[in-house]
């Protein structure tokens, strides 16, 4: 689509900086389908981190960002293993808490990102809201 074309202003990325390239992709992304960004690598020392922290109507995202080269080991989004899950979760709370939002929590989505890019030419991105 010229969405996506618009989108690609990178070469493709080396194996080492996959991973950046697919969090910079899917925050132009969403900033695009009308998502303000609030944090990027948000950090909890005990929990590691959230990749993107975005709001839409009043709802907020936190979003993993699953990149791969190709599914030939399965899709990006089953990376994101139970485990994953619950740090996850338990950053978005410390997230709420440093924002003084525990008391009266928005609405809140746990999504996944899942981009898969065999070549700039061949990108696809996949928004996974609600999705654990």
């Amino acid at each position: 689509s010229s969405m996506l074309r618009r989108l690609i202003t990178m070469s493709t990325p080396s194996r080492s900086s996959l991973g950046k390239y697919g969090e910079d992709f899917a925050c132009r992304y969403l900033q695009n389908m009308g998502y303000k960004l609030l944090a990027r690598n948000f950090r909890c020392h005990r929990y590691g981190e959230i990749d993107l922290i975005v709001e839409k109507s009043g709802c907020i995202s936190f979003i993993e960002v699953k990149t791969r080269a190709s599914t030939r080991f399965g899709r990006p989004i089953e990376a994101v293993t139970p485990a994953k899950q619950r740090k996850i979760h338990r950053c978005a709370e410390y997230y709420l808490q440093c924002r003084g939002l525990l008391e009266q929590p928005p609405v809140l989505s746990f999504d996944v990102v899942e981009i898969i890019i065999e070549s700039t030419a061949a990108i696809r991105i996949r928004h996974w809201p609600h999705c654990f």
